[in-house]
C-alpha cells in the first residue's frame, strides 16, 4: 500500500483509541480546504514509507496500542487496502477507516469481511455543491450508497463536515442532517492554514459555530461539535 505518512502514537484520531495513524497517498478529490495537501498535490512525488517498516512497528507495539486509524488522502482508492488490514488485522489491533465515501464496493467488502471496527465519513456539503468543492465530477449516487452501507453495518461509525463558509450554509447542514438522521454526526471547525490547499478560506468563528450548533442540537440529537477552542 502506498503510505506516505505515518503517526506512531495518537489519542485523536481515533475514539477512545491509542493508535497509530497512516496517511495513505494521494485522492480523488481535490477539496480547497484540504488540510492534508501534500499527500493530494505532491502524490507523485512523495516519498513513501514502506508498508513491511509500518508493520514491523505495528508488531512491535501491539500491547501498547488499540488500534490503527487509515487515512489520507483517501484510503480507497489504495489497490490493496484490504490486505493490509487483514494484515493489520492478524495482530489483533482494530482498524479505523477515513473515507470520502465515494468507493462504497470497497467498504462493502471491508464490511462484510469484518476487517474495520469503526468507519468516519466525511459529508463535505450537500450533493448538488459536492462538484464544487471536489473540483471533480462526483458520482453522488455513489455517496449515497456509503452512507447507506455505513448506516446499516454493526460497527460504530460517524459523519462529519467540515464547516467553510463558502461551501456549508446553515440551510445546507439542516438538509445533511435530515439525509443522515444516523447515529453521530460531528460538525467541525475548519482553520485556515498556509498548508492547505487554498489559503484565506472563511472559517466560521467559534461563537457562530455555537450558535449554530446550539440550534441544530434543538432538533437533531445525534449531533455533536469538535475543534473548539
Amino acid at each position: 500500500m502506498k503510505i506516505a505518512g505515518f503517526d506512531k502514537l495518537s489519542l485523536l484520531n481515533y475514539p477512545d483509541m491509542v493508535s497509530a495513524t497512516i496517511f495513505t497517498n494521494g485522492c480523488n478529490f481535490l477539496c480547497p480546504y484540504c488540510q492534508n495537501s501534500a499527500l493530494v498535490l505532491d502524490a507523485k512525488d512523495n516519498e513513501l514509507i514502506p508498508e513491511e517498516e509500518v508493520l514491523d512497528y505495528l508488531k512491535e507495539r501491539r500491547k501498547l496500542l488499540d488500534g490503527v486509524c487509515i487515512t489520507g488522502g483517501e484510503p480507497t482508492i489504495q489497490k490493496d487496502l484490504k490486505e493490509f488490514i487483514e494484515k493489520v488485522k492478524s495482530l489483533g489491533l482494530k482498524v479505523k477507516l477515513d473515507t470520502n465515501g465515494s468507493h462504497p464496493e470497497v467498504i462493502k467488502e471491508l464490511l462484510d469481511n469484518n476487517l474495520i471496527d469503526y468507519i468516519a465519513m466525511d459529508i463535505k456539503t450537500v450533493f448538488s455543491k459536492y462538484n464544487q468543492i471536489a473540483n471533480r465530477n462526483v458520482d453522488t449516487d455513489a455517496l449515497r450508497s456509503s452512507i447507506d452501507l455505513i448506516k446499516n453495518s454493526n460497527i460504530d461509525y460517524e459523519f462529519r463536515t467540515t464547516v467553510v463558509k463558502e461551501f456549508v450554509s446553515y440551510e445546507d447542514l439542516i438538509f445533511i442532517l435530515d439525509y443522515l438522521n444516523c447515529k453521530k454526526y460531528y460538525l467541525q471547525k475548519f482553520e485556515d492554514r498556509q498548508s492547505n490547499i487554498v489559503y484565506h478560506l472563511e472559517a466560521y468563528s467559534d461563537e457562530e459555530l455555537k450558535e449554530i450548533y446550539s440550534n441544530l442540537k434543538e432538533k437533531y440529537d445525534f449531533i455533536k461539535i469538535r475543534g473548539l477552542r
